[in-house]
């Protein structure tokens, strides 16, 4: 799709989707080499809800069980589970198979846009295991943010060094002829928010805190600056994402410690704690830090409050950064773990300072949600912008430059196991500069086809984290595969 197209080249090809695959003859596979500085490949566990997923989707399939109603038992018990899968056997890595050539490297067969492809650019043998975000620091220099698994501590911070190719000329310092990968930290804790910031510096947030670093010399470990610790780590949803606005502030997402705000006696109070400052920093929230210049460490937290409260979990969350609404800030809700395979609907929400978005009492429209009917007033509540399908699980919202292949689009990456999910989808914005429209799928099609000898093309997939390299070029980390893909132009170049 874009870094090797134009803006208008680009959009015109997105509203012709067709999917590349093998026609009659059994491909070899080609997989992206091992790297000699690649981490140690461990155990992790790949699912499809919006804090990333506790079991294996096949495997919920198999046992016939419902589409997320599994979700809300597995997290009461996430740590014990989380080391009964460290114990268990190792997982089987779940490769994809090459039908070709994208630029310089393997082609898939995942839906894009005609004209366009996706490639494979790093798997499991770089060391990858949960990743979660992927940033490029400098052209042809990628990180990616690697949670290892949903235990504390097993987190990683992997450098990735592409080969040289024609849209990155300034990445033609390196001769490598492959992908070569280091682990530059480890001992993060489920790290998940991945950011440059307006000073150029690169921040991180991982479980219980954020941190920033200037980008290091190419190989070398950063030197983590820690602006906020301790942040809450536990419950259901420990998982911090950040956004950064143009004018430098930073929105960060502190989720709810419960699914519905549902006690170990089942029921459903009111005011829901997470909702309180009592003895520490309201959850189901959006914060917002400012930072002061010329300082370091905590002292540079100039002010750290709350900006919208009443969102179950914001992992997609994003600041448009140009047009008419630049500094607008937007939020894809997941809902409440309902089994009902069509309800609650996910949220798109601009989110208010001061907003009030609902969670736990409202869902979707401003209806009361199971348990609060005749108890509130979903009236006083924000209304969302959009409206999305049911159980797609946005875990990531990326605003992209109005000047960029994607002419200013929000993409968002569909985690989750509903129909509608699995998928890369943008929305083009309208004259007010808001996103607006039907979804626009830039990735999707991963559910499992066949090869004439009955060995499956591709396995499911579910995209976590995207990027823009310099180049235009989509970058987007999925963690059921353990994989790095970029989605180009077919000839893996600039349009002249």
């Amino acid at each position: 799709m874009p870094s090797t197209c134009s803006s208008a080249d680009l959009h015109a090809r997105a509203a012709a989707p067709v999917t590349t695959r093998a026609q009659g003859v059994t491909q070899r596979r080609d997989r992206v080499r091992r790297s000699p500085h690649s981490g140690q490949i461990g155990h992790s566990t790949h699912g499809s809800d919006d804090a990333g997923g506790l079991v294996d989707p096949q495997q919920d399939v198999a046992a016939g069980l419902n589409v997320r109603g599994w979700r809300t038992a597995l997290r009461r018990g996430a740590l014990a589970l989380g080391a009964l899968l460290a114990a268990s056997a190792p997982v089987q890595a779940r490769d994809y198979s090459s039908i070709g050539s994208c630029g310089p490297y393997p082609r898939l067969a995942i839906t894009s846009p005609a004209g366009t492809c996706v490639a494979l650019v790093a798997d499991e043998a770089h060391g990858l295991r949960f990743p979660r975000r992927v940033l490029e620091v400098s052209p042809g220099r990628l990180w990616v943010l690697d949670m290892g698994s949903w235990l504390p501590g097993k987190g990683q911070l992997i450098e990735l060094r592409l080969p040289p190719d024609a849209a990155l000329p300034a990445n033609a310092s390196t001769t490598a002829k492959r992908v070569e990968a280091k682990v530059l930290l480890d001992r993060l804790d489920r790290p998940s928010g991945l950011v440059r910031g307006r000073d150029g510096r690169i921040y991180v947030g991982e479980a219980g805190r954020i941190w920033r670093t200037a980008v290091p010399a190419l190989g070398q470990p950063p030197v983590p600056e820690v602006l906020l610790d301790p942040l809450p780590s536990d419950g259901a949803h420990p998982l911090k994402e950040l956004a950064v606005a143009p004018d430098g502030q930073l929105y960060v997402n502190l989720g709810s410690s419960t699914d519905a705000c549902r006690g170990d006696d089942q029921k459903l109070p009111m005011p829901c704690p997470d909702r309180r400052a009592v003895g520490g920093k309201p959850r189901a929230a959006v914060w917002r830090l400012t930072l002061a210049e010329g300082k370091t460490g905590p002292a540079a937290v100039q002010r750290f409050e709350p900006f919208a409260q009443g969102l179950r979990n914001s992992m997609a969350l994003a600041v448009l950064p140009d047009g008419p609404a630049a500094g607008s800030v937007w939020q894809g809700e997941n809902g409440i773990d309902y089994t009902d395979a069509n309800h609650p609907p996910e949220e798109l929400n601009r989110l208010q300072e001061g907003g009030d978005y609902g969670w736990p009492y409202c869902i979707g429209n401003r209806q009361p949600a199971r348990g609060y009917e005749q108890r509130v007033d979903c009236s006083t509540t924000q209304a969302p912008h959009l409206l999305w399908p049911a159980h797609v699980a946005p875990v990531q919202l990326l605003a992209t430059p109005a000047n960029s292949p994607f002419q200013g689009q929000l993409l968002a990456a569909w985690h989750g196991p509903g129909a509608g999910g699995q998928r890369v989808v943008g929305l083009a914005r309208d004259a007010r500069g808001l996103p607006s429209g039907a979804p626009i799928d830039w990735l999707s099609g991963w559910s499992a086809r066949k090869n004439p000898d009955g060995k499956s093309l591709r396995p499911r997939g579910r995209p976590t984290g995207l990027a823009l390299d310099q180049a235009g070029r989509l970058l987007v980390v999925e963690d059921f595969n353990r994989s790095l893909l970029m989605l180009m132009r077919e000839d893996g170049t600039l349009k002249k």
